[in-house]
């Protein structure tokens, strides 16, 4: 399976955006790719409350939502939207940060709610509170994607090794780690968290991820990372997009996760224990 990890820098316009995506998966399915993934809240990065009210709207009535199985089976391709921002009918008001995970015949085979909200202080003048607007998720899900069984996880939930461990005991073969993370944080640990999720686990990971400054038509502009990455099941990474918007490519060969839980089966030997004092 050929996969294209799309690197994009998503505005708070969800219509722009959506033109921008579509046309890189275009261009990833005329490349031979039949998995393309997206990053994180694909549809709009804003630090806006308001803006993001504006804007989102209830799963059923999202612009991606409404194109993407169309397009899928036009192209007859899988694709993970990373994740959108979407509004929800819980009491708070508060949305969710959900993935997607898309057929080739446009069927919504899975879909997953980020369980890990990013509320950091990373300095004196970055501070985040993902949970002010986002509620957290409570489900894990593994989904069976024919070529590979996906373990679907989303940017923040990457510094959590339990959640992962679990997705892999449950048959997880590839790990989707669609992200918008901070330059800061990024700079210090991204690459060494992916590679560390990918070894321990003899999954292949493929991240994905918003870059750059973010065009914002109400508050502050955001700015990330970057560094889409794919590691293969032996820890090398073998794509690293930079920080420039554009697609890379990867041959994803399943029968490596075979080959590295069979040098380190590491997965077989989690053992129970306890804890004194």
């Amino acid at each position: 399976m050929k996969a294209a990890l799309l690197q994009i820098t998503s505005s708070d316009d969800p219509a722009a955006n959506l033109a921008t995506v579509t046309a890189m998966i275009r261009e990833a399915a005329a490349n031979g790719a039949g998995f393309v993934l997206t990053p994180e809240v694909t549809n709009c990065v804003s630090a806006s409350r308001t803006r993001q009210e504006e804007v989102l709207t209830m799963p059923e009535e999202d612009i991606f939502l409404a194109a993407m199985p169309d397009l899928c089976r036009e192209l007859g391709i899988w694709l993970l939207i990373g994740s959108l921002g979407v509004k929800t009918t819980d009491p708070d008001g508060r949305f969710a940060n959900r993935s997607f995970l898309i057929s080739p015949e446009g069927a919504q085979v899975a879909w997953y709610d980020k369980i890990h909200m990013f509320d950091v202080q990373v300095s004196e003048t970055e501070t985040y509170r993902e949970s002010a607007g986002y509620r957290p998720g409570d489900r894990a899900v593994v989904a069976d994607a024919g070529f590979a069984k996906i373990g679907m996880t989303v940017c923040y939930d990457i510094r959590f090794p339990r959640l992962y461990r679990t997705l892999a005991h449950a048959g997880a073969q590839v790990l989707t780690i669609p992200a918008a993370f901070s330059p800061l944080t990024g700079q210090a640990h991204w690459e060494s968290l992916l590679r560390a999720r990918a070894i321990e686990n003899g999954c292949w990971v493929l991240a994905p991820a918003q870059c750059g400054t973010h065009e914002a038509s109400r508050g502050r502009a955001r700015s990330t990372h970057g560094h889409g990455i794919a590691v293969a099941p032996w820890g090398e990474v073998v794509v690293d997009q930079g920080t420039e918007p554009g697609i890379a490519y990867v041959d994803l060969d399943i029968a490596r996760v075979d080959e590295a839980r069979a040098k380190v089966p590491s997965i077989t030997h989690d053992r129970e224990f306890t804890l004194d004092g």
